[in-house]
C-alpha cells in the first residue's frame, strides 16, 4: 500500500464533517467503534445493502450484529487495529451480517485506530457481487463434475458392451482406412491379436481380391452413410458378411464395421435336402453345435441354447464351447485332439454348466469336417442325467471294480464317488453277514457290530427286507 507523501499539508484543516464525508464515500459500510467494541456511529453508503436492524446498531457490540461464525473475525479486526495503529498492510476479513430476508450479507472489513485512544474506524466493502460469482463458479464446477461422471458411466457401458458382444465390431478411420478400435470377437475373426489389429490397414485383413472390392464398398459408405452388406473373404480364408455405417466424431469421419459369419445354409436351395437337414438339426431334442477348429461356436440349435441356459443362438455364437464344459480347457482339448486324429468321437462323458448355474451330465459325439468352406467340428450333446439317476438308484448295478469306478471320473464328482463306494461296501458287508448267518438278522447285527434297529434301517435302505429272520 502506498500512503500520502505529505498528509499534513494536503489534508490540513479538514474538520470532522469533511472527514465523515470522506469515510462514508470510501466504504459501503463504515463503523466508528470504541475501545470496548461498541458501535458509536454507522454510515451506510450503499442503500441496496439489506442489513437487518442497521438503524439500531449504535450502542450495540459489533460482534452482536454479525453471524456467529464471524465473531472471531470481528475480535481479530479489533485486535489488529489496536496493536499497531501505524501498520500499512491492513488485513481485510470476510464478515457476514444477517439480512431481512434471511440470507447472509457478505462484507469485507478492515479496521484502523484513529484519534483518541481506543477509537477505531471499520471500513466495509459490499461483497455480494463477488459472492454471487463464486457461487455461480461452484455451481458450474459441480455441473461439470456431474457431466463428467455421466460421460464416464456412458463410456464404461459402451466399453463393456463393445468388449463382450459376440459380433465382430471394428471402428475404422474413413480417410486412412486404419483400424482405430476392435473388440475381441473381431480379433478372433481375423486371426490376429488386438495389438496387431489396431493400427493395421483394414484392407490387410482380407485377401487381395476382397481388398480391391473393399475400397469401393468404403467409398459407397462415405457417400451415402451406409451400404448393402457385402460378402468378402478374410486373409485367413473364411468368408464373412461385411456391414458398415458412417459416424461423425468432432471433425473426423469414422466407419462402424461389423463382420458377420455367413449362415451355414447359404447357397442351399429352398426346400432342398440340405435345407431339410438343417431344419431337422434345429428342431432335434438333442443339443447340436458347430465350432471352428479353435472351438468357437459358429452355429447351434435351440436345444443347445436351452441346455446352456441362454436366450438365443446369437448369444452363444462366437463363444468358446468350453465355456460351458465341465472341465474348461481339458474336455475340449481332448475332444479336438481325437477329432484331428480320428475324425470322430463317440459317447464322450462330461458335464455341461449352464449360464445360470445348473449342470447336466451329458454324452458328446462329434465329427470333423475338414474339407468344407469353413473347416469345422460338429457336436451332438445328449443329456443323460435322468439315465444316470435311474442307474444310481439300482444298487445292484453299482460299480464293483476299480475299472468301473475310474469310468465315473469326470462324470461324477469325487465326493459322490466316495459316497457311492462307501454305500456299496456297506451293502456288500450286510449281504455277506446275512449269507453267513443264513438270514438270521439278530446274529448278523452282532457280527456287524450294529444294533438290530440300525440293521433294519440299512436293510430297508438297500432293499434287503425280503427274506430272513428278524430274531433268529
Amino acid at each position: 500500500m502506498t500512503r500520502f507523501a505529505a498528509p499534513q499539508q494536503s489534508l490540513a484543516g479538514l474538520d470532522a464533517q469533511a472527514t465523515a464525508s470522506i469515510i462514508a464515500a470510501a466504504a459501503d459500510v463504515a463503523l466508528v467503534i470504541d475501545a470496548q467494541g461498541v458501535i458509536r456511529d454507522v454510515s451506510l453508503a450503499n442503500t441496496e445493502l439489506d442489513l437487518a436492524g442497521h438503524q439500531n446498531w449504535v450502542g450495540r457490540n459489533w460482534s452482536d450484529v454479525v453471524t456467529i461464525e464471524s465473531r472471531p473475525k470481528v475480535a481479530a479486526l479489533l485486535r489488529d487495529a489496536d496493536d499497531d495503529p501505524g501498520r500499512q498492510d491492513r488485513r481485510w476479513r470476510h464478515v457476514n451480517h444477517p439480512s431481512k430476508d434471511g440470507a447472509d450479507v457478505p462484507v469485507m472489513y478492515s479496521a484502523i485506530r484513529v484519534g483518541d485512544p481506543g477509537r477505531i474506524v471499520a471500513f466495509g466493502r459490499d461483497m455480494r457481487a463477488l459472492s454471487s460469482l463464486q457461487q455461480r463458479l461452484v455451481a458450474a464446477q459441480q455441473s461439470v463434475e456431474r457431466d463428467y461422471l455421466r460421460l464416464r458411466a456412458m463410456e464404461t457401458r459402451y466399453r463393456l458392451l463393445f468388449e463382450t458382444v459376440s459380433e465382430a465390431v471394428l471402428v475404422v478411420d474413413a480417410t486412412t482406412h486404419k483400424v482405430l478400435e476392435a473388440n475381441p470377437a473381431a480379433a478372433h475373426a481375423t486371426g490376429l491379436t488386438l495389438d496387431d489389429l489396431v493400427g493395421r490397414g483394414f484392407a490387410e485383413c482380407f485377401d487381395d481380391e476382397s481388398a480391391q472390392g473393399l475400397a469401393g464398398f468404403i467409398g459407397g459408405v462415405r457417400a451415402t452413410g451406409r451400404a448393402d452388406d457385402v460378402r468378402l473373404r478374410l486373409a485367413r480364408g473364411s468368408e464373412v458378411s461385411v456391414a458398415a455405417s458412417l459416424i461423425r466424431q468432432e471433425n473426423q469421419s469414422l466407419l462402424l464395421v461389423r463382420l458377420g459369419r455367413l449362415p451355414l445354409q447359404a447357397g442351399a436351395s429352398e426346400g432342398g435336402p440340405r435345407d431339410t437337414l438343417l431344419k431337422v438339426l434345429e428342431s432335434m431334442p438333442d443339443a447340436f453345435a458347430v465350432t471352428d477348429r479353435d472351438g468357437q461356436i459358429l452355429a447351434a440349435n435351440q436345444a443347445f441354447v436351452d441346455l446352456v441356459q441362454m436366450v438365443s443362438s446369437d448369444q452363444v455364437r462366437g463363444q468358446p464351447l468350453d465355456r460351458w464344459l465341465g472341465r474348461s480347457g481339458v474336455d475340449l482339448s481332448v475332444l479336438t485332439t481325437n477329432l484331428r486324429r480320428h475324425g470322430s468321437i463317440r459317447l464322450f462323458a462330461t458335464t455341461i454348466r449352464g449360464q445360470l448355474g445348473a449342470s447336466a451330465e451329458v454324452e458328446i459325439s462329434a465329427t470333423a469336417v475338414p474339407d468344407g468352406d469353413v473347416p469345422c467340428y460338429g457336436f451332438t450333446i445328449r443329456d443323460v442325467g435322468r439315465r444316470l439317476t435311474l442307474d444310481t438308484r439300482n444298487r445292484q448295478e453299482l460299480p464293483r471294480s476299480v475299472e468301473q469306478l475310474t469310468e465315473l471320473v469326470g462324470r461324477v464328482p469325487l465326493k459322490d464317488i466316495v459316497s457311492e463306494t462307501t454305500d456299496l461296501i456297506e451293502q456288500l458287508c450286510i449281504e455277506a453277514a446275512l449269507q453267513l448267518t443264513k438270514g438270521n438278522r439278530a446274529s448278523a447285527s452282532e457280527m456287524l457290530g450294529l444294533s438290530r434297529q440300525s440293521l433294519y434301517v440299512k436293510l430297508r435302505r438297500y432293499g434287503l427286507n425280503d427274506g430272513g429272520s428278524l430274531d433268529h
